[in-house]
């Protein structure tokens, strides 16, 4: 019996952890790291998301589900097509170096944070020439 009950919270808690993605959520997180701006360079359809005038993700406006389209080391991204179905090959964009995610409830949001701060860190990182040696 306690084994159901262990289930049911961890279910609870996936559906939970994956239930938040929505386009504000996914924005107030991206717009959180330091620097970060939305723009619209593209049009409406689009909201581009900047660090230092290079983009780090792009979300489809007005699409479900949400389309997040995120930079990715170029290994990682191929990794990650293999591993998530949800993962897939930037939508209108290199793609070597971009991959788009289908927020449809499948990926948990602590993953997807981490793929953004991946992105973000990307972008950060080729201001300073890569990560800084102590």
């Amino acid at each position: 019996m306690a084994w159901a009950i262990q289930l049911a919270v961890t279910t609870k808690n996936l559906l939970q952890s994956t239930m938040n993605m929505d386009h504000k959520t996914v924005e107030k997180y991206i717009l959180s790291m330091t620097g970060a701006i939305r723009d619209y360079p593209f049009g409406p359809d689009v909201a581009v998301y900047k660090s230092s005038d290079k983009m780090f993700a792009l979300i489809a406006e007005g699409k479900e589900p949400l389309r997040l389209s995120l930079r990715c080391d170029p290994r990682l991204a191929v990794l990650l097509r293999e591993k998530y179905v949800e993962v897939q090959p930037g939508y209108h964009l290199n793609k070597k170096h971009w991959n788009t995610l289908v927020l449809a409830g499948e990926l948990p949001w602590e993953e997807v944070q981490g793929f953004i701060r991946h992105s973000y860190d990307l972008v950060t990182e080729a201001e300073t020439d890569g990560p800084q040696l102590v």
